[in-house]
């Protein structure tokens, strides 16, 4: 180990990288809880490690203390988020290490949940432990960014993800929309899916395409283990059939609507009308929903985007095109570039014949 750490910062980070990639391991499983990865070092090996599975089970720090034994004494523990300093569903973490007397904490990202928020590093400098704070904290942040923004500001992360043609068409007039895109893009999309607490989309989308919008297929991942987002459809009118396809898991199913007797028969969550705004507050801080993926039309999506809703725009190209009269990507009508809604693009990735871009609203031009 020695020969590949050339100094100090290099030893923390690539041990916190070995904690990031924990984490990530229960990344479709964890929800409404953070992704959290713990290594425990000593003598430049590791000696104990651990990730959070699921909501209810032990924490990350946890397992790695357990793995560890005694021999966590004077050892140094890098953890991805904050470790806890309440008792929830299990006992505060900083407390645990503090008992383990680990001589160093090496933590990536604070926690900003009130019950958190530095208290964890408190417990643990108040014990006589020494604290290392903000090592990798920009890619340990990509593995909450839900949670994290949830947790400052009651509102949830937004993913918009869109499939068009290169003429900036998602479907024919008619509404027929399989395929836009190849098989690997829409692969990737399961991934979307699984990392997010709920899935929006409009009822026009339901109605075209009897949609189940869950993860049917992951890569190597047993769907057992994987939390299943909860599907939310936008009805104003009362529309959504009760042959649906989404239907057929109503515990699932969350639908705004004027209230319909024979959806809450199924056990079917229904919210009342509401703004996207009041929504998405609604299911943060009334259903612990931190990451939202939206899949829907035009006009939603243009409403999301317009009200300044969206965090990260997910958007899948296929070298095709659909021609003038399918239906466009995004409806507003704007008079002058002023208006123009501008992103910044971090990432392009090509998938099959289709590309990924991911791209992040800049707020001061909506």
């Amino acid at each position: 180990m020695s020969d590949l750490i050339q100094d100090h910062l290099s030893e923390n980070q690539y041990w916190m990288q070995q904690a990031i990639d924990l984490a990530r391991r229960g990344q479709y499983s964890t929800k409404p809880n953070p992704n959290v990865g713990c290594v425990i070092v000593k003598d430049g090996k590791i000696i104990g490690e651990g990730f959070h599975p699921k909501a209810g089970q032990p924490h990350a720090e946890v397992f790695a203390l357990r793995q560890a034994g005694e021999n966590a004494k004077d050892a140094t523990a890098y953890v991805t988020l904050e470790p806890c300093a309440h008792f929830g569903r299990t006992p505060p973490c900083a407390e645990a290490l503090v008992k383990a007397q680990v001589k160093k904490v090496v933590v990536a990202c604070s926690d900003p949940n009130p019950l958190v928020a530095g208290k964890g590093v408190k417990i643990l400098q108040d014990a006589g432990i020494e604290v290392e704070t903000g090592i990798c904290d920009e890619e340990a942040k990509t593995l909450n960014f839900g949670f994290l923004k949830a947790m400052s500001t009651g509102l949830p992360y937004v993913r918009l993800k869109i499939a068009s043609s290169l003429d900036g068409r998602t479907a024919m007039a008619s509404g027929e929309s399989k395929w836009i895109t190849g098989t690997a893009a829409r692969q990737d999309v399961q991934h979307w899916r699984a990392i997010s607490a709920a899935v929006i989309t409009g009822i026009q989308t339901v109605l075209a395409d009897d949609c189940e919008l869950n993860v049917r297929s992951l890569d190597g991942i047993d769907l057992i283990s994987v939390v299943q987002p909860k599907r939310i459809i936008l009805d104003r009118q009362g529309q959504l059939p009760l042959s649906a396809k989404i239907l057929q898991n109503p515990e699932t199913v969350m639908v705004m609507t004027p209230f319909r007797q024979e959806l809450a028969d199924l056990g079917v969550i229904q919210l009342a009308p509401q703004p996207l705004n009041q929504l998405l507050q609604t299911l943060t801080q009334q259903y612990q929903i931190y990451d939202v993926l939206v899949e829907a039309g035009a006009t939603l999506s243009t409403a999301f985007l317009e009200q300044g809703l969206v965090d990260e725009m997910i958007s899948y190209v296929a070298p095709t095109l659909l021609g003038q009269s399918a239906r466009p990507m995004f409806n507003a009508k704007f008079s002058k570039m002023a208006e123009q809604l501008r992103f910044e693009l971090v990432d392009v990735t090509q998938l099959g014949q289709d590309i990924r871009l991911r791209l992040l609203p800049i707020q001061e031009m909506i």
